[in-house]
């Protein structure tokens, strides 16, 4: 059951060959990042373009890497939501295009479901898990209870954390994205340096907030001139900061479930804000005292990839859950709502 995953629901083009004994057979990522740098974020318009330039020639190549035919596919998954809707289209369009030429199904994927199920792909770890799924537009905490089945404790009530990352990096001068540079700058710099504020610590629920800490950013940097010391200092503080706030709502999931005698089979993180490695060692110790496993794909699987569309759609596929080729290309998907 071989399936080409197609991923371009914002600035990277992924065209990912993966087959149901979990083997990769390529995962091509075109990036945009030069295109997008100048203007500090993603313009939509700009993505589609890029998406519709190279999405035929990546899977050409992928296809030729792999040495398979078309004749080795059993399917066609593309992400068909959420995300910015003219890349979105580009995907699902060629998608479809595919599945209808070679009389082959047609996998629509939720592209946060995608990340919620790469895990799956690399580590086979069963149903139900607790998963915090943070990215640059999204930053939830779910109970994954099975493919298409998702059941949501709480998100953000403004901006993701990897938002909050882009435009902290932005405010510094760091440049584009936020998340990788304020990484790096944050490895030299004190994280008590600025009392930044953590957006809902200690509230019941596990919604999250992020748009207070960057104002908060915003404020204490006015009148100040940017040197190396003061950069370092306050992407430490911002990392802190998130990862305190992250922490604190992962804490109050565990006893949601704790009190509905819910006992997940592990902890996972999934998106492309899981790649940083600050985050990652304070939620092992969380997952840990907790007496679960922590579980985070390799960096190259937590950002958006074509081998994780690919895998979504054998797990869909297995269960016979085939698209018609009328789906809709939809900006707004809930993962909840994956199984309607």
């Amino acid at each position: 059951m071989l399936i080409l995953g197609l991923e371009t629901s914002c600035d990277d083009t992924g065209v990912g060959l993966v087959d149901a004994d979990k083997r990769i057979y390529a995962n091509l990522v075109a990036s945009q990042l030069e295109a997008h740098r100048p203007y500090g974020g993603v313009v939509p318009e700009i993505a589609a373009r890029a998406h519709l330039d190279v999405l035929d020639s990546l899977i050409t190549e992928a296809m030729h890497r792999a040495r398979i035919g078309w004749g080795d596919l059993a399917g066609v998954a593309a992400t068909t939501g959420p995300g910015l809707i003219g890349g979105v289209m580009v995907g699902a369009m060629m998608g479809k295009a595919i599945a209808a030429a070679r009389k082959i199904p047609f996998l629509a994927v939720n592209h946060l479901e995608a990340h919620a199920l790469t895990v799956r792909l690399t580590d086979s770890v069963a149903f139900p898990y607790l998963l915090l799924l943070a990215s640059g537009g999204h930053c939830q905490l779910l109970l994954a209870k099975g493919v298409g089945s998702y059941r949501l404790l709480g998100q953000t009530i403004d901006d993701a954390a990897g938002e909050c990352f882009d435009k902290g990096a932005k405010m510094l001068g760091l440049g584009y994205p936020g998340g990788p540079l304020i990484e790096q700058a944050a490895a030299s710099g004190n994280p008590t340096a600025f009392a930044l504020p953590r957006p809902m610590l200690g509230r019941a629920g596990c919604d999250f907030s992020f748009s207070g800490l960057k104002t908060s950013v915003r404020v204490l940097l006015q009148g100040r001139t940017l040197t190396p010391d003061l950069v370092a200092d306050m992407a430490a503080s911002l990392q802190q900061a998130i990862a305190d706030s992250l922490a604190d709502r992962v804490v109050q999931a565990f006893k949601i479930l704790e009190a509905e005698a819910i006992q997940p089979t592990a902890f996972v993180v999934a998106g492309g804000v899981a790649a940083n490695q600050a985050l990652r060692t304070r939620l092992t110790q969380l997952a840990t005292a907790h007496a679960l496993p922590f579980l985070a794909p390799p960096l190259d699987l937590c950002t958006d990839n074509g081998a994780m569309v690919a895998w979504a759609g054998v797990e869909k596929l297995r269960l016979g859950l085939v698209d018609p080729l009328d789906t809709s290309a939809r900006p707004r998907w809930p993962l909840q709502q994956t199984a309607l």
